[in-house]
């Protein structure tokens, strides 16, 4: 959706203000994508997305590696070296990856690395058991050198991933809020088990206000606003906010100015979105 056409922001975006989840295509020639994927990789160039973020108010920036590059993170650190110390930035590498690699990374403005199950991935008894020797291995790793974790995976496997969760010694970051289903509501088992962590855990994990067309289908996402609000109100230090762009599969139906202005929905006191926006993400990514 042009951006001309979706109308102004509703409030103003905090001075230092961060953007904690989005991605960026080169092209095709230049980056090649997987094969097997969901959806067509738009070509969509930094500039681009500079010109959301001028229009919103963001000056810092957390890229994320998509699931189309798979574990070639070149056009995201190409991407980051452009912007330079505004940003930072989340990869997907494989678990014994070796030091020097971690090292040459985190000199870039890495902070994190990726665990990412399609969020429409259906249920699957075994899959949790699967991912636990990778994330048992990255929570070790990304520990001594203050990386954290990032999640995306579908609210099932949210859930039964919660024991592991509840362990990791480094900090994580849960993307689309757990991904749990808004028609399902707050008191659904799963959402109910993420807020009792918020407010019981040890502080490590965070979450990311993202991608809420992909968790609800009612007009205006009304139906998601309950869940926000409860994980603003149970744990407003540790929660963050994401645009998602370029809205990967939902481009032709959500607009990014749309999205941004359900935070004045969700958290509609200033100096709650100044944490959100500014506070959170300067102390989770070092700004």
């Amino acid at each position: 959706m042009p951006l001309h056409a979706e109308g102004a922001p509703a409030f103003k975006a905090p001075l230092l203000s961060c953007d904690c989840h989005f991605h960026v295509f080169g092209p095709a020639a230049s980056y090649p994508h997987g094969a097997e994927l969901r959806y067509a990789p738009p070509l969509t160039p930094l500039e681009d997305y500079l010109a959301l973020a001028r229009m919103l108010g963001f000056e810092r920036f957390v890229f994320v590696q998509p699931s189309a590059y798979g574990r070639d993170n070149r056009c995201m650190l190409d991407a980051m070296r452009a912007v330079g110390a505004k940003c930072r930035g989340i990869v997907d590498v494989d678990e014994d990856v070796p030091d020097a690699e971690l090292a040459r990374l985190d000199a870039l403005g890495v902070r994190g690395v990726r665990v990412n199950v399609s969020p429409v991935h259906p249920r699957d008894a075994g899959l949790a058991a699967k991912l636990l020797p990778r994330i048992e291995r990255l929570d070790a790793r990304l520990r001594e050198i203050r990386w954290q974790l990032d999640f995306l995976t579908p609210g099932w496997l949210t859930h039964e991933l919660m024991p592991a969760l509840k362990r990791l010694k480094c900090e994580f970051t849960l993307a689309h809020m757990g991904m749990f289903l808004a028609r399902d509501g707050v008191a659904q088992s799963g959402f109910q088990a993420l807020i009792d962590l918020l407010r019981h855990g040890e502080g490590r994990c965070w979450i990311k206000l993202t991608g809420v067309y992909r968790m609800s289908a009612a007009r205006g996402f009304a139906d998601a606003a309950p869940l926000a609000q409860a994980l603003i109100e149970a744990a407003p230090d540790r929660i963050l906010w994401g645009s998602d762009y370029p809205h990967l599969s939902f481009a032709d139906k959500v607009g990014s100015v749309e999205l941004f202005n359900l935070l004045a929905v969700w958290a509609p006191d200033a100096a709650t979105r100044r944490k959100i926006l500014v506070d959170n993400p300067q102390r989770l990514f070092r700004f």
